[in-house]
């Protein structure tokens, strides 16, 4: 091999000169012979590598399509065969047809007798020179073994016809009876010969080629064959050139999925814009506010998705500024529900490549807690304020003179040992509600009868409601569920649940305390017929000191329902109010769980 030359003419004039020479010496018993072995071997590696090459894309099918791989084989058989103008036929283990691409496959018989068959079975390259039954004709069959995962899973069988390869041994072996005229026919058969080996591995670059212009993330390799050093030289390159290809996507591919999962983290939402004011890219956080699956989302105007004047107007200004600012910012108030916001936008790229990032800060829980907080701090301070303006306003009453009157004096000493108790009343509530929030107070849970729980409560207001004229019962059955609770903390909810019934039920009105069993435990029901509570205030109910009626007509510390609250959560419990609107009453609903949860 190495003393032939290593150009592409240097070959070609080889070839060509051996087509006239070789013929004319060779023997005429051997010619006829030595080319259609020749023919079979060359035929033979052809279909040895395109057998190849099916059995790698059946694989590919199998792997990829799982349960529909089989079925897709005939359908892989046909594609080839007509791209390549060979017959191509997969068989399983058992010898069935699964794929055969000049056929249909219900009138492919079993293959399990094939010799090549057998061979490509047990792991070998199978050959065999026959007659198809199926086709008529003799062809010649190479069958490799598809292999997955180190297993045989069936057959690749590629076959030719070999009427070429007897016409050009008839046309041989009538040259050389006819002597001056065999001469050039073998040299034009030669020269034929030479431009299929020199043009083959041409056709491998050009296929290889044409499958990365196609899929630049394609894995093959090219088969480098012994051809010419340019053919050669071209080869290596497309496959360096294929390599840095896959290399470069595969770090994009990379760093795309790292940024693909930061936003998909990111509790901010963030929203990207293209260049035509169209969303590009919404990220789970962004869905959610929005309210706007991102699939949904994708190309539509950023208009149709904000659905806020002031954010497009921030996005355009960025978007279509000639210098816009690095970053801009803004709160909005989002209405579709309300929430506040905090938008910032930023423009990046050049041109029609440009894009627009958008990063929305949901602010609206860190407003409900300022609002919470700044209520908190004036409603401690006004309940504070009065005990304290009272007693110091009857302290100085006293240091007036009215100490020396003994009914005035003991009037206001009563009166400030009753403003002082409320303020007792106040700090123990606050310290009580301080211990359930931090955890810091523990509970005895025992199985308790709903029964006993609702008798007591009712039997310890039922006084205040009867010099409240209001009419106060029980609809309990005794044979409910045990409940896991500790009966006096419970028993102190309910009682402070039905007296602020009482207290916003007027004379003549009626308060139902009823258990009934669910499958999530037993559900306490306090229902009166009072004053009712607009629906605006029901979310806010549970907060500390705060009140339906602002004017705090009321009385009361407005603690009462959110040591409530904690003490039912404590249980493990969910405690809820319910209230159709002022005059119609008002529902307070306890669920606890069952003693025994089977």
């Amino acid at each position: 091999m190495s003393a032939l030359p290593r150009s592409l003419g240097g070959r070609l004039t080889l070839a060509l000169v051996a087509v006239v020479v070789v013929p004319m010496l060779a023997l005429a018993a051997l010619v006829p012979a030595l080319v259609r072995a020749h023919q079979l071997a060359a035929l033979e590696d052809r279909l040895a590598a395109e057998a190849q090459l099916a059995a790698d894309y059946a694989t590919t099918v199998l792997a990829e399509l799982a349960e529909d791989g089989p079925a897709s084989l005939d359908a892989l058989a046909k594609r080839l065969g007509a791209s390549a103008d060979t017959r191509f036929t997969f068989v399983a283990p058992d010898g069935a047809v699964l794929g055969e691409s000049h056929q249909d496959l219900a009138q492919v018989g079993s293959h399990a007798d094939r010799r090549e068959v057998r061979a490509a079975l047990a792991g070998d390259r199978g050959v065999d020179l026959h007659r198809s039954e199926t086709v008529g004709y003799e062809m010649l069959y190479v069958a490799v073994p598809i292999v997955q995962d180190g297993r045989v899973v069936g057959v690749a069988r590629a076959a030719l016809p070999l009427s070429q390869v007897n016409a050009l041994v008839a046309q041989l072996v009538s040259t050389l009876l006819l002597a001056a005229g065999g001469a050039g026919l073998v040299a034009l058969v030669v020269a034929l010969l030479a431009a299929s080996w020199i043009t083959r591995p041409l056709g491998d670059v050009a296929r290889l080629a044409a499958t990365l212009s196609i899929d630049p993330a394609y894995r093959g390799r090219l088969r480098q064959p012994a051809g010419p050093t340019e053919i050669v030289q071209l080869g290596q390159t497309l496959d360096r050139l294929a390599a840095a290809v896959q290399e470069s996507l595969q770090r994009v591919g990379a760093e795309r999925d790292r940024l693909d999962a930061v936003l998909a983290h990111l509790a901010d939402g963030v929203v990207i814009v293209d260049s035509r004011g169209r969303v590009a890219h919404l990220n789970a956080a962004a869905e959610r506010l929005l309210g706007m699956p991102g699939a949904l989302a994708a190309g539509r105007t950023a208009a149709e998705v904000l659905r806020d004047h002031d954010l497009v107007a921030l996005v355009d200004q960025a978007r279509i500024s000639a210098d816009p600012p690095p970053l801009a910012g803004a709160f909005v108030e989002w209405q579709q529900p309300r929430r506040w916001l905090r938008a910032a936008v930023s423009r990046f790229g050049a041109g029609e490549a440009s894009q627009t990032l958008l990063v929305l800060q949901d602010l609206t829980e860190l407003r409900r807690l300022e609002t919470v907080r700044r209520d908190f701090v004036a409603n401690v301070s006004h309940e504070l304020r009065t005990p304290i303006a009272a007693i110091k306003a009857m302290v100085e009453t006293l240091r007036d003179g009215a100490v020396d009157d003994p009914d005035a004096a003991r009037d206001f000493v009563a009166r400030i040992d009753d403003e002082i108790d409320g303020l007792h009343r106040l700090v123990e509530e606050l310290l009580e509600l301080s211990r359930l929030e931090s955890g810091g107070l523990e509970i005895a849970l025992a199985p308790t009868p709903p029964a006993a729980l609702v008798a007591s409560a009712v039997r310890r207001l039922a006084p205040l409601a009867e010099r409240a004229r209001v009419a106060l019962r029980a609809d309990c059955s005794p044979d409910l569920p045990p409940v896991l609770a500790d009966p006096e903390r419970m028993e102190q909810v309910l009682v402070g649940v039905i007296h602020n019934a009482i207290k916003f039920t007027p004379p003549g009105g009626s308060i139902v305390v009823s258990a009934t069993a669910e499958p999530g435990g037993v559900r306490f029901a306090v229902a009166d017929s009072g004053a009712g509570i607009e629906p605006a205030h029901l979310p806010r109910l549970f907060e500390r000191f705060y009140k339906a009626d602002r004017a705090r007509a009321g009385g009361g510390t407005g603690l009462g329902l959110a040591i409530a609250k904690h003490t039912v959560q404590l249980h493990g419990g969910a405690i809820a109010v319910d209230s159709p609107g002022l005059g119609r009453g008002t529902t307070v609903t306890i669920t606890l769980r069952p003693a025994d949860p089977g």
